[in-house]
């Protein structure tokens, strides 16, 4: 049908026509809640924030109410919604709090009830050890899950990588080694493939893999004391492992679990494994050409969370990369972009400590260089590890040797990798 021209409607609509002092007053009148309005909006670094921000905030539709309306309320409200997000909400909790959210526990995939204190504590994930899990590990994973503090979630992860580096095939199904998937699967099939892990995985209350290896070293050996990769990585060539990455990566992701790839900036050709002591990656110079293309390629295909390795980088520092403000802050955050979660390798690795740390006072110089999330291994003394943690953090802040808006943003990462919204 034929609708009336915006004349028309506005002819027809229009009131009176004042005498031309008083339409003077009512321009300035229009003018001055304009302005109004204008400053509301300007309340700057409060806007809707994407999936990775440390802080997503809500969104704010226009309201469906008249003119009027708008003119007289929609500032002030729209000022009121904008300024809650994620960052404001986090700045009124206590350090201890803040502390506890970026700390992953260590616990048996056979005896999850052993983190429920940390769980209850705040703590941002738990990290299941084991070669096979218990058939009822999800409602074991549910009931620990009811303990998290204003139930907020709670990250679950696991290793899950293929071969011989997996924690659950038992329930989930077994993955060949990443060598074979990247000689012999294509990106589509490795897809396919790990989707249908991972819809296992979020069955069975899973919702994070520590994968995929997306370090390029072609040796054709089993990983080892002096080799963290071998057959942990796809292939030797850069070309494929960042396609193939990027498909194990969107497997998980369709499967509803998150992927944490990892290991930045890239293990391949290390001389030494970390785990049992110092170890160093190939020259930066040669990372930048060879290792790092695939960890660009999962950024653009919008990795949500990255793993830095515990090597050190001839060319980034002295210390390992997850200790090294040049590595993550720098190159990782700055150069390449990311805005996800960093998450620690384990700071328990020989490598650590050789380089004059203990695990808590690692964990603060691992946020301290804009890492948000820090592990350590499965041990006889997890809890008490953990306050540790928690107790050298909240120190560091009081201490002013770690800022507390570098602190609420690292929680914000935690959150925002679960998607969760303290505002909603």
């Amino acid at each position: 049908m034929n609708l009336p021209s915006y004349r028309d409607r506005r002819r027809a609509t229009a009131p009176p026509r004042l005498p031309g002092r008083a339409r003077n007053a009512r321009r300035l009148s229009a003018a001055a809640a304009v302005a109004a309005m204008l400053l509301a909006g300007c309340d700057t670094g409060t806007s809707k924030a994407s999936p990775h921000s440390s802080g997503p905030g809500v969104s704010l539709a226009p309201s469906a109410t008249s003119s009027h309306s708008r003119s007289t309320f929609a500032p002030a409200l729209t000022s009121a919604a904008a300024a809650c997000t994620n960052s404001t909400k986090l700045a009124g909790w206590s350090n201890r709090r803040l502390a506890m959210l970026t700390i992953a526990v260590p616990v048996s995939e056979t005896s999850v009830s052993d983190a429920t204190s940390e769980v209850s504590a705040g703590a941002g994930g738990v990290l299941l050890f084991g070669s096979k899990a218990p058939s009822d590990l999800g409602s074991r994973l549910t009931t620990l899950k009811s303990h998290v503090p204003g139930h907020l979630g709670l990250l679950v992860m696991t290793d899950e990588e293929g071969g011989g580096i997996q924690r659950m095939s038992n329930l989930v199904g077994s993955l060949p080694w990443p060598a074979y998937m990247g000689a012999h699967w294509t990106p589509a099939q490795i897809q396919q493939n790990v989707t249908k892990v991972a819809k296992k995985m979020a069955a069975a209350q899973v919702n994070m893999d520590l994968a995929p290896v997306v370090d390029v070293d072609g040796r054709n050996v089993a990983p080892s004391k002096t080799n963290p990769d071998g057959w942990r990585s796809f292939s030797g060539n850069t070309t494929v492992v960042s396609k193939a990455g990027v498909a194990y990566m969107n497997g998980l992701r369709a499967g509803g679990v998150i992927p944490v790839v990892k290991h930045f900036p890239g293990l391949g050709g290390s001389n030494y494994n970390s785990d049992f002591g110092p170890a160093r990656t190939l020259p930066w110079s040669t990372l930048q050409k060879v290792g790092i293309p695939p960890f660009t390629a999962a950024i653009k295909a919008g990795a949500p969370a990255i793993m830095v390795s515990n090597n050190i980088v001839p060319g980034l520092g002295t210390n390992p990369a997850s200790l090294s403000p040049t590595a993550i802050s720098s190159e990782l955050r700055g150069k390449m972009g990311f805005k996800g979660l960093v998450v620690t390798d384990s700071l328990s690795a020989k490598a650590i400590s050789a380089a004059g740390f203990s695990i808590p006072a690692a964990a603060v110089q691992a946020l301290r260089s804009g890492a948000d999330m820090v592990m350590f291994d499965l041990g006889s003394n997890v809890s008490s590890q953990t306050s540790s943690i928690a107790t050298a953090i909240t120190n560091a802040v009081t201490g002013g040797h770690l800022s507390r808006s570098r602190l609420i943003d690292a929680a914000g990462h935690v959150l925002a990798v679960r998607h969760v919204n303290l505002c909603s």
